[in-house]
């Protein structure tokens, strides 16, 4: 089992110089989605949305240029250098959509009932996941929309400091599980498989578990 830290110093050194985006198959320049997020969020009307963990912003950006107006948080300020620049590269109309906040998911508690969505993608923190999404799942507002997007047991990340460490991987039910269910609809909870290539070139199969969960309005 891996004995990775996941603390503010860890992100800060990975994400030095030109560190790499833990998401996994994007590079700094692309604005390519995760296939996960363009397609679960493609029914969705634009509105605010947290981006929990957001890296170097790619997955920030293209909401915004989806039309979102989007709160991207993370533990590195390195990642959100990086993220800033990018933004200022695509101009007014997609930067001035994005809040870059510095945060750690381990102990930050976002606004509860705040964002019409809430998205995570591989998130990797030392705090107990169920902590984690509870309070992610929080912050969702009555009728909008939580994604997960996780480390799937049956695969293992490229980045061998992941595997095996505690919370990075999990199944779409056990997100589920978290929730009550008299006050959610889980609409997706699925093991995907997808190809991404990595900063070296290199392909590598990824086997993701995705939960997309609605928040009841109530009466």
């Amino acid at each position: 089992m891996s004995d990775a830290t996941y603390d503010r110093n860890y992100w800060e050194e990975r994400y030095s110089g030109h560190g790499s985006d833990h998401r996994g198959g994007h590079g700094h320049g692309a604005l390519e989605a995760n296939p996960h997020l363009a397609s679960e969020t493609a029914p969705l009307e634009p509105g605010s949305a947290l981006d929990a963990g957001c890296g170097t912003g790619t997955d920030a950006l293209w909401l915004a240029g989806q039309g979102w107006q989007v709160t991207a948080v993370d533990i590195a300020e390195n990642a959100l250098e990086t993220a800033r620049a990018r933004a200022q590269e695509l101009g007014a109309p997609v930067a001035g959509r994005v809040h870059w906040q510095c945060e750690d998911l381990t102990t930050w508690q976002p606004p509860a009932g705040g964002y019409a969505l809430v998205y995570s993608h591989y998130v990797h923190t030392d705090a107990p996941y169920a902590d984690l999404y509870r309070r992610l799942a929080a912050a969702v507002a009555p009728g909008g929309t939580l994604l997960v997007v996780g480390h799937h047991p049956d695969g293992l990340h490229g980045d061998a400091a992941h595997a095996g460490h505690h919370g990075t991987q999990l199944t779409a039910q056990q997100v589920a599980d978290l929730l009550d269910a008299g006050e959610w609809t889980v609409e997706t909870a699925d093991a995907r498989v997808r190809t991404a290539t990595v900063g070296d070139g290199r392909e590598i199969t990824l086997h993701d578990a995705v939960l997309r969960a609605r928040r009841n309005t109530g009466r």
